[in-house]
Parts: C-alpha cells; structure tokens; sequence
C-alpha cells in the first residue's frame, strides 16, 4: 500500500468511529471499546506518518476525485505529523481517563452516549486542521472543533456551563465569520484557496491585498489561539466544563490556532511586514496571561491563565520568523500540549478527591494523597522550566532564537519570557504551598477568616459558632482521612441536624479511592511528558529539520504541486 494512502485515516477512522458510536449509544461497553481502539489505531497512524515524512518528502494525498489542484489536499510534513502524533497520545489519554470517570457513575458529568461520539469529532476535527492543504478545509475543520467543542463544554447543562458555553459560541461564530470572509476575499484575489498555489499567487497581487489578507487570517486565528488581546474568553469558558474536556481544550484547541499561524507565516507571508506585530502580540499575552494567573485563587483559573501566557512564547517563535525561532516554536507546541492536558488532569482528581479546586478550601494534599502530589509537582516544575526538564529546555531555546536575532524589541521579548517563566514558577510554588503543603487546619483557619471576613462585608448576624462549625466542615473535609471521617460523622449526628452535610462527608469519604483507570491514565501521561525530557535532543533535532521545511517552502509546494499542475 502506498504511504500516501495513510494520510486521511486520522480524519476518516474519528469520524467512522463518531458514527459507530453513536449507533452503540445503548450499548456503553461496546461504545467505549470503539472509541479507544479508534484512538489507538490514530496514534500508530500519526506515529508512521511521523517517521515517513521525517525519512521522506512531506505525504500528499488528492481526494474528492478532482484533479489537482482543484481537488482536496491533505499533507503530512514534518510539522504537522508532529502535531498529529502528541495531539493523538493526549487525546487517547483524556479518553481512558474519561472512562473512567464515566465508569464511576458520573454520567450526569460525561454522559458517554453523547461524549463519546462528539470527542472523536473533535478528534477528528484536529487531525483535518494539521492535515489541511487549503485554507476552506482548514474552515471545516474550525467548524468541526466549533461543534464538538460547544456540546462537550456544556456537558450536564449546570447554568454556568451553558452560560461559559454561550461566550464560546458567540466569540467562536464570530471568528468563523471572519475566517470565511477571508476565504472569500482570498479566493477573489487569487483564484485558488489552495496552500501551495497560495504561497506562489499571493507575490503576483498587489502588497496591500496582500497584507489585508493576512490581516484577516492572523486575527482569526488569533482568536483560535488565545492571544492578546483576544484571549478574553478563555479563562471563562475552560474551567466550567468537566475535568477531561477541560484537559483537551487546554492541550489542543488553542494550539491549532498556533499552528495555523505558524502555517501561514512561513508558506504564504514569509518576511512579512507583520512579523514585528507578532513579536508585541507575544510579549503582551506572555505578561497579561501570567498577571492574571498569579491574581487567581482557583487553581484552575490560574492554570487557564497560565495557558495564555504561553501561548506567549509559541507566538514569539514564529514571531522571530527564524530557523531557531520556529525549531523552538514547534517544541514548545508538543512540549505544552502535553504539560497543559496533565494539568489539568491532575486537578480533576484533585478536585474529585478534595471536592474543591479553590486556594482558600485545600489543604493537605501532599500528606493525604501523595500520589496526587507528585503527579501535580512534576508537570508543574515543567511549566514554570525548571531545569533539566523539556520547559527549560524549549524556553532556552525561544530566549536563545531571540538573543540571536538581537532587535531591541526581540530582547524586551527575551525580558518578558524570563519574567514570566519566573511568575509562572510562583504561581504553581503558592499552588504547591496551599493546596498541597499547608495542613488541612491551617486551610480550614484560612476558610472560617475569609467566611467571617465575608459576612462582616455583607453585614450579616448570625450565630457564630454555627458558621464555625460549618466552615470546619466544609474546609476540613476537603481532604480528609477516616479518623476525621469519623470525628466528624459523630459531631454530626450528636446534633441530629444538617443532613445535606451528612451526606456530603459519606460522599467524600466514597470519593476517598480514585478509579484506577483515571490515575493511570493521568500518571501515564505526566510520564510523557517526562520522556520529552529523555527524547529532548533527539526531539529538538527533528523540530530542527521540521524549521528547514518550513523556511525552505519549496519543498512543501514541490510535493503538493508537480511543476505542471501550477
């Protein structure tokens, strides 16, 4: 079989399984066995395709039964086989453990008849983003994102989540328009929306065309992406939804609008005049995005802030519009996709295990649940790049492509990333201190002055040893072991009172064992990204040849369009 011949089966074999699932909705078991077979076959795809476009030309495939170049073009490159690869292991990961976060009967929280259909439309939905060879199948596969992602983030139907949904969809709609318009008005310039034919017609019109073209498409998938200051939406809308979707978001979504940037910059406006905006745009989000999460009492408002920020440093890569610039943009792409989903994950069984995720409630984790502990620590060390693991080395690398270009503007880059990896290491060493290090006593100390605090405010009375004891029960079963279980229990029904909190310690104390499935998967993922750490000099040296093919354009229009079908 030609080699050729894999490169849609990443989109085709999601969509073939979405539908299959979708007809197993009664049969759960069934419908979770197709679902995780299906991302498995997507991983040893990606992982192929990987090693082929690495040892070869980029993979080209022609479908719709048109001629090129009127036909539909999905390309696997160095680049994009990459992105293909880590999107589909953190994927893989969200689903086992979403398994098994459904297998502990949550399902008013993943209701597996409708997520798993829709995450592999997602997934799908990805994989045609990287694959794209033209900019309207890249439009489709937005729009696929766009629909999956609205039903997956509304998850349950709680208020908050339909209203963070709202925002999503609203600033999304727009953002499509936008892009569409773009497509349109590329169309008329040119006569063609395919990529490669694109990266040759747009030197024939004129320069002004030109840049509104790429005015258009950066802001589209600025907003994809995150960036600043089109970034308002995203820490209002991640940290409603459920724990697994909440790790994919974080981990894909934005970083398809990355790439797409970075697709664009390097095939169709190399040595654009905007490079230098790109450069602004990156300091801006890298400060206000690690401003914000260092202001959050909420760890996964401060993680969504963090996930902003660096989006700061991918965009300072291509931003410098050189090959250590774009090396290091790529590695930091598969580097945070897989840090940002481990995360996030991690605060799912946090928050599964301590029924909170607020600073001011936790307390103890390391003590109580020091599994916990260490798979949070690690990831987060490598967030903020603490040597030797792959942040550093990533961040080296961006802070290096921009000592060398030596620009003014290219150093107040370099101050700002350092800056913000530094708040960044603040932000998870105060995360680590509260919710991990400090005693359950001191959290539940901390609860009963922000409670009290909060009543003198709202100038309410009322019986003070009551809102004590309440706040002793609400702060100090967060994390909580079975003589307290039982202290507690006993206190409670001395009183004969207060059976809605009665029920939520037996809750906690059912929640106390976390499913096996969710850690493992979780635990197999933070090993990922530790192997990023081993795997960093081979890895950096694949992004390297990767920064070739891109400065080296040619090659992509070379495979996608023989010299007589231009």
């Amino acid at each position: 079989m030609s080699a050729e011949l894999l490169v849609p089966f990443p989109v085709l074999l999601p969509l073939l399984g979405a539908g299959l699932a979708l007809c197993l909705s009664r049969r759960p078991r069934a419908q979770r066995a197709v679902t995780v077979v299906v991302l498995i076959a997507v991983v040893a795809i990606a992982a192929t395709l990987t090693y082929l476009s690495d040892h070869g030309e980029p993979l080209v495939l022609w479908i719709g039964a048109w001629e090129p170049p009127l036909g539909i073009s999905l390309v696997a490159d160095r680049v994009s086989s990459l992105m293909l690869l880590v999107s589909a292991v953190v994927a893989l990961a969200v689903l086992i453990y979403s398994i098994g976060q459904g297998m502990t009967g949550d399902e008013i929280e993943t209701p597996v008849s409708i997520y798993h259909p829709t995450f592999l439309v997602l997934v799908a939905g990805v994989a045609n983003a990287f694959l794209a060879g033209d900019l309207f199948n890249l439009f489709v596969s937005f729009e696929m994102l766009l629909f999956a992602s609205y039903v997956l983030l509304t998850l349950g139907g709680t208020e908050s989540r339909i209203r963070a949904g709202t925002i999503y969809v609203v600033v999304n709609i727009l953002s499509s328009m936008l892009f569409l318009v773009g497509v349109a008005v590329t169309y008329a310039a040119t006569g063609t929306v395919n990529l490669a034919q694109l990266s040759l017609r747009l030197q024939e019109i004129p320069d002004s065309t030109a840049l509104m073209i790429q005015l258009l498409l950066l802001v589209t998938f600025a907003i994809k992406a995150a960036v600043f200051p089109l970034s308002f939406w995203l820490p209002d809308s991640y940290p409603t939804a459920p724990a697994p979707v909440t790790a994919v978001f974080a981990g894909l979504l934005t970083k398809v609008g990355v790439y797409a940037i970075l697709r664009i910059q390097t095939l169709l406006f190399p040595g654009s005049e905007l490079t230098e905006l790109l450069l602004w745009a990156a300091l801006l989000t890298m400060l206000i995005g690690i401003l914000g999460a260092v202001a959050q009492s909420d760890i996964k408002r401060m993680l969504s802030f963090t996930l902003v920020s660096h989006i700061g440093y991918m965009i300072f890569g291509i931003g410098l519009a050189t090959h250590a610039g774009y090396s290091g943009a790529v590695f930091y792409v598969a580097h945070h996709i897989t840090i940002q989903t481990a995360l996030f994950l991690v605060l799912g069984l946090v928050e599964r295990r301590a029924g909170s995720t607020s600073l001011v409630k936790l307390g103890g984790v390391a003590r109580l649940a020091p599994l916990l502990a260490v798979m949070f620590f690690i990831p987060a060390m490598n967030l903020a790049g603490i040597p030797p693991l792959s942040g550093f080395i990533g961040k080296v690398g961006l802070l290096g492509a921009g000592i060398e270009e030596a620009t003014w503007l290219s150093y107040a880059v370099v101050a700002a990333g350092t800056v913000t990896s530094l708040l960044t290491l603040y932000a998870v060493a105060k995360t680590w201190n509260l919710a991990f290090w400090r005693t359950p006593q001191q959290a539940h100390e901390m609860a009963v002055a922000m409670a009290e605090l909060e009543q003198t405010r709202s100038g309410m009375v009322g019986e003070q040893s009551l809102m004590r004891h309440r706040g002793h029960v609400h702060a100090g079963t967060q994390l909580v072991d079975e003589e307290t279980l039982r202290q507690a229990r006993e206190a409670l029904l001395e009183e004969g009172s207060d059976e809605d909190l009665h029920e939520l310690l037996e809750q906690r104390k059912l929640e106390t064992t976390l499913p096996k499935t969710m850690v493992g998967s979780t635990a197999g993922l933070v090993a990922v990204s530790v192997a990023l750490t081993l795997v960093a000099g081979p890895l950096y040296g694949y992004t390297d040849r990767a920064a070739d093919n891109l400065q080296q354009r040619e090659v992509y229009v070379d495979a996608v369009l023989p010299e007589g079908e231009r």
